[in-house]
């Protein structure tokens, strides 16, 4: 039998156990390390909020397989053949020689390891900000075991009353929920004008709307100046405002930073987001070492710009491919990725895939047609529940950019139709007739995101002239005299409406009272209703009765992100 091939992983928490496994299973012979700086090996780390939030208790749950296996150095010894050594800091590269240097963290030893092919899946490190009193204690992030561990402590011993969470990302907003779940008084802090920045802010706006309503204060467009402590221990922080708050739990969750210093150290290139530098293959620059996960960059597959994307299922995809590779020759690639992600807020989802608005247009797309649409999921007799969605669209070519989508209902479903729609290259009319399952359990007739789809198409065809909730405020805070028409029915206007001077003409009498319409067939007449499904066949018959600048309010009243009078 020929050598045995040796292949070394650094890294042992997503990226690299999958391309060490999928490594053994190209060639069952090879010799295969995965050396690990924690002491755990495949941490479920998207999982820590809810082991924190009570979700589950058992903590050995982040650490096992889907039949309950712990995957620790003897389950890859025995199940896949692969020496996996814990608590070992790779401490350099030696890319001419063809091995790394390693430090046992338990007795100090160093080693070093040969190899033929070298994968490094480093990971990302917390960013910390460099602000007075960031070593307190009581301050922490949530990226690490050891830190779900120290957030879970603080859970069930409730001592602790008041907590801050910095940074509205995907991390902030489950920490949030999970301390709050904990029955501590969260106040979440943001340095951006709205929560989850791959949200547009009238999206956005509506997530910090259900965080509020769920018992969490929110303050945006403010920052962290200083944390105060008394004897080494936090108190409160300042922010930048001057107001203080008083606290004794503070969260850091104001993004990472790749780990590629390396990397670097070992001549490979980076790129401008400072995270290793690979091809579609993973490999490096140099052709013996590829790379994955967090600790890489890969293209946007819309813009074509290098992106840094530290998700736990892209690092997996990204580890079996450079898996595979080390061990058979560049045979598969990883193409990069259009940034898709999901988070749960409280009882919603919130979701996006593609490019939002702002950023679509940041990238050039000046020619972009948006919408927003608010339906259930489901119909209402089967108990369906709220979704609002923003599409994207490019006018010229009529391809998806974009999706956003948030609300009680099944967001998830609703993002991934869109992202395979987006990676497919799918046009608004691709999209409008959809073949999709249908039953009243799973989804309406017309699914959500068909409606979306027709609602763009009816925009891009003229037939619907859209007015997002924000221009309509801007109209209503600017006194323009504006005609605001709200289509539904007494009963529902008593329950809830916006108090912004609109007048109540049902759909059903709207024909019966044209007269009660502007004389001026050219004045702005602005429609909506609950969901703005009736606001849209207004609109239809005001222009069909001669009024020519007619809008919808899209989303209507459910996507209305600002305060309403009921």
């Amino acid at each position: 039998m020929a050598d045995k091939k040796r292949i070394i992983v650094i890294g042992g928490s997503a990226a690299g156990p999958k391309a060490a496994a999928k490594a053994r299973r190209m060639d069952e012979h090879a010799e295969i390390t995965i050396l690990q700086k924690a002491p755990d090996l495949s941490m479920a780390s998207c999982g820590y909020p809810y082991y924190v939030g009570g979700v589950f208790d058992d903590r050995n749950m982040l650490l096992c397989t889907p039949t309950g296996v712990t995957r620790d150095p003897m389950f890859y010894l025995n199940a896949k053949g692969i020496v996996a050594k814990t608590e070992t800091e790779v401490t350099k590269i030696d890319p001419k020689g063809k091995t790394i240097t390693a430090k046992n963290l338990r007795t100090g030893n160093e080693e070093s390891f040969p190899y033929d092919k070298l994968i490094i899946t480093t990971g990302s490190t917390p960013r910390k900000p460099p602000i007075p009193g960031i070593d307190l204690d009581g301050i922490t992030t949530l990226q690490s075991m050891q830190d779900a561990d120290y957030l879970r402590k603080i859970r069930d011993e409730k001592k602790i009353k008041k907590a801050v969470v910095i940074g509205g990302g995907l991390i902030g907003i489950e920490t949030c929920e999970a301390l709050q779940l904990a029955g501590i008084e969260i106040t979440m802090i943001e340095l951006l004008p709205q929560l989850l920045t791959f949200l547009d802010w009238e999206m956005a706006k509506l997530v910090e709307n259900h965080v509020r309503s769920n018992n969490a204060n929110v303050i945006t467009d403010n920052g962290v100046a200083e944390f105060l402590g008394e004897n080494g221990k936090l108190t409160g922080v300042k922010l930048k405002n001057g107001t203080e708050l008083p606290c004794e739990l503070a969260v850091v969750a104001i993004g990472v930073t790749p780990n590629s210093a390396l990397a670097k150290n070992a001549g490979l290139a980076t790129g401008d987001t400072g995270a290793i530098l690979v091809n579609e293959y993973m490999q490096t620059s140099d052709p013996d070492i590829y790379a994955a996960g967090d600790c890489v960059e890969i293209p946007n597959l819309i813009t074509g710009k290098k992106v840094h994307a530290p998700y736990g299922d892209l690092a997996n995809l990204e580890g079996r491919v450079a898996g595979e590779n080390a061990m058979q020759g560049n045979t598969v690639t990883f193409p990069g990725t259009i940034q898709t992600g999901i988070c749960k807020v409280f009882d919603y989802g919130a979701g996006a895939t593609g490019l939002s608005e702002r950023n679509a247009r940041a990238a050039g797309y000046n020619d972009i047609e948006t919408v927003i649409n608010a339906s259930p999921d489901k119909p209402g007799f089967m108990e369906g529940l709220l979704l609002v969605t923003k599409l994207v669209a490019d006018k010229k070519s009529g391809k998806i950019l974009g999706a956003q989508c948030i609300g009680p209902g099944d967001v998830s479903k609703q993002i991934a139709i869109w992202a395979m729609a987006i990676k497919g290259g799918l046009t608004v009319e691709d999209m409008v007739n959809a073949d999709l399952p249908y039953a009243p359990p799973f989804s309406l007739a017309i699914d959500h995101s068909i409606a979306a789809a027709h609602i763009i198409q009816n925009k891009m065809k003229g037939r619907m002239k859209g007015i997002t909730t924000a221009e309509v405020k801007k109209k209503v805070d600017a006194g323009e005299n504006v005609y605001l028409l709200d289509a539904r029915g007494p009963d529902e206007f008593d329950v809830m409406r916006l108090g912004i001077g609109e007048h109540l003409i049902p759909l059903g009498a709207i024909r019966k009272r044209l007269n009660e319409l502007p004389e001026d067939k050219n004045a702005e007449i602005i429609c909506y209703c609950k969901i703005s499904l009736r606001g849209y066949e207004a609109a239809r018959i005001l222009e069909g009765h001669g009024w020519t600048n007619v809008k919808v309010m899209e989303g209507g009243i459910m996507a209305w992100p600002y305060p309403r009078e009921k």
